[in-house]
């Protein structure tokens, strides 16, 4: 079907102005990367110290007394995108969440779902998984803190309610692999690895100085569960946001490039029923002068 010339100037126009949005987008996502990584990679360098400050507790008072029993509390946070544009990033997820959920005995265990974002919230009820409450994801680096510590204190609130005093809490996000690829993954944040500490434990302290504290063994202790959990938390957090912005730059990228290509077509095609409507025009004009001269 042939198109007039409106029609097509009208389509170039609106291409032009969803091309102007993508390229926005994608710019965006490009900005937010580098500061999620920092973060990321921030807190890193951050749970290290935690974890030297584990070994120095364990160095002077001995390997941890860990429980490995069956928890009643099974806890899940998932950390998924609040807006769109991103792919099947969380519908990935989703499915990864539903899968491990079916590992789990849910007959005697009654999980928690915590989840971080609007669309990650609707991914999970695809799957026949109902969330107990869903967070605003952070809206900036600066933000990875506040709901960090909103995670955590909503977990001492179900900690406080469980019967035995004692939740089990696992962290699904996705993550960055090798040459830049995204997974899905689950990561166990509660009960405690017993092998992380078994390993702390293990290792000689080579210092000249011996590690010496002042706090109550307890309360010490309790300070750098909290802080492991902190870094787990904000550190799952970081890795969400950032492989989010990544899966949006690289839809950005390819709708970008198929605007691109449309716009491309439009154009030959403009040219040519504008070439077309010229020639019309200047046909109409020679007819009408050899029929003016024939009348002469």
């Amino acid at each position: 079907m042939t198109q007039t010339l409106e029609i097509l100037v009208r389509k170039n126009n609106t291409l032009n102005s969803i091309r102007g949005i993508v390229h926005t987008m994608k710019t965006l996502s490009a900005i937010n990367v580098r500061p999620y990584e920092h973060a990321a990679q921030s807190i890193e360098a951050y749970h290290a110290t935690v974890l030297q400050s584990f070994r120095a507790f364990l160095h002077r008072n001995g390997p941890l007394a860990l429980t490995s029993g069956e928890i009643p509390k099974q806890v899940i946070v998932t950390f998924g995108s609040d807006h769109g544009m991103c792919g099947s990033y969380n519908e990935i997820l989703a499915a990864e969440v539903s899968r491990y959920l079916d590992t789990l005995d849910q007959d005697e265990i009654t999980p928690h779902i915590l989840c971080v974002g609007a669309q990650m919230n609707d991914a999970l009820m695809e799957q026949n998984v109902w969330p107990e409450s869903t967070l605003l994801p952070p809206a900036s680096a600066d933000g990875i803190g506040r709901l960090a510590g909103d995670i955590i204190t909503r977990l001492d609130d179900i900690r406080q309610k469980s019967p035995l005093g004692e939740i089990a809490v696992t962290l699904a996000f996705t993550e960055q692999v090798v040459h830049g690829q995204q997974e899905p993954t689950t990561k166990v944040l509660l009960p405690l690895d017993t092998t992380l500490f078994g390993g702390l434990a293990d290792r000689p302290w080579v210092s000249r100085s011996l590690p010496d504290f002042t706090l109550p063994p307890n309360d010490l202790l309790a300070a750098l569960i909290r802080s492991h959990l902190f870094a787990s938390i904000f550190r799952a957090s970081a890795e969400a946001l950032l492989t989010e912005n990544a899966a949006r730059l690289v839809r950005m990228q390819q709708a970008e490039q198929s605007v691109d290509d449309r716009l491309e077509e439009l154009k030959s095609e403009t040219r040519m029923v504008r070439q077309t409507e010229i020639t019309n025009e200047l046909m109409d004009v020679i007819i009408g002068f050899e029929a003016l001269g024939r009348g002469r």
